[in-house]
């Protein structure tokens, strides 16, 4: 028994140990909290509290639930081939395949993942006539999936006009199609047995029997029916034990709902919360960061993490001119990092719309970074932006067959299999591209094939001679891709992404390479080729803030910290919304060991256009003694100001430069050219500047030889 509990601390003990009482575990990030729910099953299983098979432990995927029976096993001698733990879905799935007659299923019923359940809404709509113009099929399974997970049948939705009654007619039409054919969604997993048992007393009272102790894993991340589904499990004489952390629920729009934490507390009439607040991740500044920022959101249950490794490094905060002045600097800082031996995938870029990566993407490639993006497709490779760029091939080139195929029905405009096999006989037998094939066929294949034509004829006039960002405005508004996917419930993240092409078109442009259509096209297909790197190489690590959760870097870069990008616009008009944004960047803070970066930028580009940002508030809400800022601010000390002292000294003046250069100042250089300062460090013979010289790139010049002058 020493064994198992010899390397906790005060209260990762506590926890392990706790006697027999349902209990909160308030687990702060890098707190261990993997390592107290194992322990706690191997020691109630040690101690004779429970059998292995009469655990219950729920997590949120199958990688966490795989894990945790790892560590079980290495910890005990004994089988957990039959242990019960796993995510909701798959405990859920376990118990519906051992009662399917009970829960009215067929033995071998199938499971629909989110393609097929897509699929069996669009056959539904078919058959009841319904218009998707009107009720697409994305909306419908967002509306049916939204209603299951809480906890409601068609016939429990609460009509409050003609949309809802019309959405609950395919819900119970889509329940009825399922049932004939014997197969469930992910969200009928959760709620078929859940009603089962809450109709069935006898199962509901084996299950309760059998699994007296409960546990569950990310329990901030459960949603309202994952909450019911818990408590209809634990009966009078079970006990749970909850381990979540409320300040890094991040997921409400996957349904989530942070109140659970709250509730349960009431709820299981817990007596004890265990805090969780020793980090064994990061370092002590950048942990006082995380403190200060989420100390600013209300509803909260509270929590102060703190460490024994020291204060470490400072945060680092970088105000760059534009956002292609925080790619490169970002690309310098990376090559730095690598060059005093830190590997490139220690190193985490995050930012919070996945549009964002377009830029710092083009950074990286050009200076030959090698680099991943991590739980999505880098830009080029997004399925929308390789429908757009297939739209552009097309105003190029009317015969690109390639093209021609991804996109001659999407948007949807009817034409269907037959149509295409009939134009790909007649191209074939012509010895023709499908395009000029398709302007010879009748009937009914050429029928529906002409307004595509039409399309395609006309997208290639309007943008004759239109400068390239405009060529691609044009293209996003003619071929209806904005318009489809802004009707996407989903679809937010698409379009930022489409807008980015603009960017990307007039970045292509400012930077004075070949400007027509066909070398954007070459650009794209470049940048989408090779740079990223293969499986198994040292690579850099680019994501989202919400794809970085449970991950943890050396060195993080949170880029783009403005108003309106991060928070996002959207958190403001939304309840609880801010204070979801706060949770979203403390956790990307607390992905950090040694070195944290916090970066904004003056300008950026939106739709084509240049927008002027202010700082994030998030900035504002860090502690000045525990940052240090990589470029001045008015009030602040400049570019000798680069000692960093925890406690500032009191009263003491912002010392000046002897050079008398500043940021912003046109400069001249024997060498490169004229150029601009974008930023300073050092002082006296140690002083350097960055300076940009346009097409002779961003050049860090020791002052003391430069031989820089006023231009």
């Amino acid at each position: 028994m020493l064994n198992l509990l010899e390397h906790l601390n005060r209260e990762q003990l506590a926890a392990v140990t706790l006697p027999d009482q349902s209990a909160l575990i308030l687990a702060g990030a890098g707190s261990g909290k993997t390592r107290v729910l194992t322990t706690r099953i191997a020691w109630l299983i040690q101690t004779g509290n429970v059998s292995p098979n009469g655990v219950l432990a729920v997590t949120f995927t199958n990688k966490a639930a795989r894990e945790m029976l790892t560590r079980i096993s290495a910890m005990l001698p004994i089988s957990t081939r039959g242990m019960w733990v796993g995510t909701f879905h798959g405990l859920c799935n376990r118990l519906l395949r051992v009662h399917h007659r009970d829960a009215g299923l067929p033995q071998l019923f199938q499971i629909l993942d989110s393609q097929d359940q897509h699929a069996a809404v669009k056959r539904v709509l078919k058959a009841l006539g319904v218009d998707e113009e009107r009720f697409p099929a994305r909306d419908a399974q967002y509306f049916i999936n939204a209603a299951k997970e809480e906890g409601r049948r068609a016939r429990d939705v609460e009509i409050g006009d003609e949309i809802t009654r019309r959405y609950a007619e395919i819900y119970a039409a889509y329940d009825e199609q399922c049932q004939r054919e014997g197969v469930v969604d992910f969200a009928e997993l959760l709620l078929r047995t859940f009603e089962l048992l809450s109709r069935n007393e006898i199962l509901r009272e084996h299950y309760r029997s059998r699994f007296r102790h409960i546990l569950v894993d990310e329990f901030q991340d459960t949603n309202r029916l994952q909450y019911r589904w818990l408590k209809l499990l634990a009966g009078p004489k079970n006990l749970m034990f909850a381990v979540g952390d409320d300040d890094q629920s991040i997921y409400r729009f996957r349904g989530a709902h942070v109140g659970n934490m709250a509730e349960f507390e009431r709820d299981f009439r817990v007596e004890n919360v265990i805090r969780l607040e020793q980090n064994y991740r990061s370092h002590g500044l950048i942990l006082a960061a995380a403190n200060a920022l989420i100390a600013h959101n209300r509803k909260r249950l509270g929590k102060n993490l703190w460490t024994s490794a020291g204060h470490g490094e400072p945060v680092r905060i970088y105000e760059a001119q534009s956002d292609g002045y925080e790619a490169s600097w970002l690309t310098e800082e990376v090559q730095a990092l690598k060059r005093g031996g830190l590997r490139l995938a220690d190193i985490g870029v995050l930012y919070r719309s996945n549009a964002q990566s377009r830029i710092i993407e083009h950074a990286l490639f050009s200076n030959g970074i090698p680099y991943r993006v991590y739980g999505g497709l880098r830009f080029f490779e997004r399925m929308e932006i390789k429908h757009a760029l297939a739209y552009l091939r097309l105003a190029a080139n009317p015969d690109d067959d390639g093209a021609f195929l991804r996109v001659v029905n999407f948007p949807a405009r009817g034409i269907g299999a037959r149509s295409l096999e009939a134009l790909q006989d007649a191209a074939k037998a012509g010895d023709a591209s499908l395009y000029k094939a398709a302007s010879g066929l009748s009937g009914k294949s050429g029928a529906a094939l002409a307004p595509f034509l039409r399309l395609v004829e006309s997208l290639k006039a309007e943008t004759q001679g239109l400068p390239l960002p405009e060529t691609v405005e044009v293209m996003l508004e003619k071929s209806g891709l904005v318009a489809h996917y802004k009707a996407e419930r989903d679809g937010a993240d698409r379009v930022e992404n489409l807008s980015e092409l603009v960017n990307a078109a007039a970045a292509f442009v400012n930077e004075g390479e070949e400007h027509d259509l066909q070398g954007f096209l070459a650009h794209a297909a470049l940048e989408s080729g090779e740079n990223q790197a293969a499986e198994g190489t040292d690579a850099l690590q680019l994501m989202t803030v919400h794809s970085a959760k449970g991950l943890e870097f050396h060195a993080v870069f949170i880029t783009g910290l403005e108003e309106g990008l991060f928070p996002h616009e959207q958190s403001v008009l939304e309840e609880d919304g801010l204070e979801e944004e706060r949770r979203l960047m403390y956790v990307a803070i607390t992905r950090a060991r040694t070195r944290l970066y916090l970066s904004f930028a003056q300008t950026r580009m939106l739709h084509g256009q240049t927008r002027y940002n202010v700082a994030s508030r998030f900035l504002d809400e860090l502690p000045e003694e525990v940052v240090k800022r990589l470029t001045p601010r008015p009030g602040h000390a400049r570019f000798d100001d680069v000692a960093w002292t925890p406690q500032p000294a009191k009263g003491g003046k912002a010392r000046t430069p002897g050079h008398g250069f500043r940021i912003g100042q046109s400069v001249l250089h024997p060498k490169f050219g004229q150029g601009v300062i974008v930023n300073a460090e050092g002082s006296g013979s140690e002083a350097r500047l960055q300076v940009n010289f346009g097409k002779q790139g961003m050049k860090w010049l020791a002052l003391e030889y430069a031989k820089l002058t006023a231009a």
